[in-house]
């Protein structure tokens, strides 16, 4: 079998996984208090052939029994494993040898255990490479296909989970029955929820492709806490949230690695470069598991085109309630649109005077002419999602009826309230058969836009990106590089920077201020001195002989294994300072931040960070999210920045790290930004062999 045939095999095996049509529960137990009788019970209702393996029984339940997982008919679809971790080994190479398509572990003991465990745990992911046969777990508690009524799962009550359109993906067993849950109460229900586990063979990015060709899923909520692989996942969600939504929910702000000659590696840390690269292939990001289901429960009713930055409308029945509204979609950034002329006119006819009506739209009170009102915001250009807002008031208001035709202009509408819940029941049922989604409480109000805009502006970037293809140098560099040969590097990428000499000695160094038209900057050469100016080794705006003999005998003093080179460097215009940056990461690739620079960066922490290759409108939006972002449009007495200038230092440091496959890292720091352009006033370039 050849390569291409042994993968089309596991595509083959992974469906056979989640949509079976027989099931083997290996370790089927008569005894309530282990998973295997459990395990058991849940599947009884399912509609496909169910078999059970112990070797002291011919049957359980009513379920016959086979004495060993070699003497199962050949071809099951999925065999689920509730035994022991040492034993598990044995089963999955029988398991395989019978044609099994996939095997789903329960037991714990593998690789969250380390040593004994950890073995265990690559023989069976060697097991899976060798034969083809796919692996859920171990150390988790399954999946849940509702529409094929399988529920391979030890968990009491999961068999009575409703069938929905959300599927769920989780690392954690538990998290996946958590939001599966949540979706119930949201009466919503799930099409499939799998818990990844250990995930040694089954991840994330293998099960995204079919649940996005799954007629039964509407929308995807996903839960990660680690991604080995994060290039793979990035790759996936490209492909996928293009067709259906994702909405993640990203466990884990810890940093798992330093960099420690820069500031780039703590500019972005492991969990802003995950939530990053998601964001940037078009997922939802949230916080929380709440959060994570009522969103994917929003975008699966229903998305907005791909759009750079949609307008929120809002019309509301109580201003207080409004006004919270309004904030939280300000705070977001989400844009609220004035209403033109034509649509206040419209609004005006249906309101008592002095309310106001420019956006929001706050009606004092739902009245007559709320339906009204609402579609007119509804039909509104400006406008591309639409949020009403009215506490529950059955006597004036009956919330299917007055939003009916503003749901048919064919934008997103989502309807907020809350009251008592046995009045509220009635107007929630009659929205729900009108398809028209609702939330409790203004804050869900404000999740909603949020989702349908973070979904909109995702899918639209992604357009924006052209495939590009990276031409790898065969040539390798030769370092280490101070900073004088990482410039020249940056400058082959059309990076500038000030007018400079190397000199060797105070002789040189002398006679190259002599030369120099103005104010001058001294600073130290040397590969074990990254952090010039912390060690004293940078000394700005010299213009006296008596200032240059002074810079010269302060690095003189700073200890360093290669002493004697300075760099004299003209003084380069006033500006803004940013830093640029990027890092070769382990499971993303090679990953860029942009943020406010010079001494303070780190101190600040104002960044955004992104997966190469990048689009131009990807940079632009980096520039956007940048909490100091006015500093770069002419804040006070600053310039204003080229903001072209910017963008094509970033791509020309994305383009470097991926054409030279031994730069580890590489930096700018700062760059200096005016009107005029951009100049790298510090830069460094790490290898591959010298991070080591």
């Amino acid at each position: 079998m050849n390569a291409c045939e042994f993968e089309v095999l596991r595509r083959r095996n992974l469906e056979r996984l989640f949509h079976p049509r027989s099931i083997a529960v290996v370790g089927a137990s008569t005894d309530a208090s282990k998973a295997g009788s459990q395990a058991l019970l849940s599947l009884k209702g399912f509609p496909g052939r169910l078999l059970a393996v112990n070797p002291k029984a011919d049957e359980i339940m009513g379920v016959k029994c086979y004495p060993s997982v070699a003497a199962l008919p050949e071809g099951v679809d999925l065999a689920v494993l509730a035994i022991p971790a040492e034993h598990c080994i044995a089963a999955a190479e029988q398991a395989a040898q019978r044609g099994v398509g996939g095997i789903f572990i329960i037991s714990g003991g593998f690789g969250e255990t380390g040593g004994a465990g950890k073995v265990l745990q690559d023989r069976l992911a060697a097991a899976c490479r060798r034969t083809g046969m796919r692996l859920l777990g171990p150390n988790t508690s399954g999946f849940i296909n509702t529409h094929a009524e399988c529920v391979a799962s030890f968990v009491p009550g999961v068999d009575r989970l409703r069938k929905g359109s959300v599927a769920v993906i989780a690392q954690s067993g538990g998290v996946n029955l958590t939001i599966s849950f949540l979706l119930d109460r949201l009466d919503q229900g799930v099409a499939l929820a799998a818990g990844l586990g250990n995930a040694v063979d089954v991840t994330a990015a293998d099960l995204l492709p079919i649940l996005a060709a799954d007629p039964n899923v509407s929308a995807i909520a996903l839960h990660l806490e680690g991604v080995p692989d994060g290039r793979k996942l990035y790759d996936a969600l490209r492909a996928v949230t293009p067709v259906k939504p994702v909405v993640v929910l990203a466990a884990g702000r810890a940093d798992i690695g330093e960099f420690a000659v820069s500031h780039t590696g703590n500019l972005m840390g492991s969990h802003q470069r995950t939530v990053s690269a998601l964001a940037q292939a078009g997922a939802v990001i949230v916080d929380s598991t709440e959060d994570l289901a009522q969103a994917a429960t929003l975008l699966g009713q229903g998305r907005l085109p791909a759009l750079r930055d949609p307008g929120v409308g809002l019309v509301t029945g109580q201003a207080g309630p409004g006004l919270l509204i309004v904030d939280g979609l300000k705070s977001a950034g989400l844009r609220v649109p004035e209403l033109d002329g034509a649509t206040q006119e419209v609004i005006q006819q249906h309101l008592p005077p002095m309310t106001f009506i420019k956006n929001p739209v706050d009606t004092g009170r739902p009245g007559a002419g709320f339906a009204h009102v609402v579609d007119a915001v509804a039909a509104a250009p400006e406008v591309d999602v639409v949020l009403v807002y009215a506490l529950s008031e059955a006597a004036v208001l009956d919330p299917a009826r007055a939003l009916a035709a503003a749901a048919g202009r064919g934008k997103p509408l989502v309807f907020g309230t809350l009251g008592l819940q046995q009045d509220l029941a009635p107007a929630l049922h009659d929205l729900r058969g009108a398809a028209i989604p609702a939330v409790l409480g203004p804050e869900r109000l404000v999740l909603a836009a949020t989702a349908l805009a973070a979904d909109a502006r995702g899918r639209w970037l992604g357009t924006q990106r052209a495939e590009t293809t990276v031409s790898r140098s065969q040539v390798p560099l030769q370092g280490p590089y101070d900073e004088h040969k990482a410039k020249a590097l940056l400058a082959e990428y059309g990076v500038r920077s000030p007018q400079r000499t190397l000199c060797h000695g105070r002789a040189e160094a002398l006679a190259a201020f002599q030369r120099s038209a103005g104010a001058v900057v001294v600073k130290i050469v040397a590969d074990d001195v990254p952090h010039k100016t912390e060690a004293g080794g940078v000394h700005l705006n010299i213009r006296t002989p008596g200032e240059m003999e002074a810079a010269l005998d302060a690095i003189a003093r700073i200890p360093t294994g290669d002493p004697g080179k300075v760099l004299v460097e003209e003084m380069a215009p006033a500006g803004v300072e940013l830093i640029i940056g990027a890092v070769r990461d382990p499971s993303w690739g090679v990953t860029v931040v942009v943020g406010l620079g010079g001494v303070l960066a780190e101190a600040l922490s104002d960044s955004s960070v992104r997966l190469a290759p990048l689009a131009d409108a990807d940079i632009d939006d980096m520039l956007n999210q940048l909490r100091g972002r006015q500093l770069l449009d002419g804040f006070r007495h600053l310039p204003v920045c080229d903001r072209t200038a910017i963008v094509e230092v970033v791509q020309a440091v994305a383009r470097l790290m991926q054409e030279h496959a031994d730069i580890a890292e590489l930096e700018i720091n700062p760059l200096r930004v005016n009107a005029q352009g951009a100049l790298a006033l510090d830069a460094l370039v790490v290898l591959e062999k010298d991070a080591a």
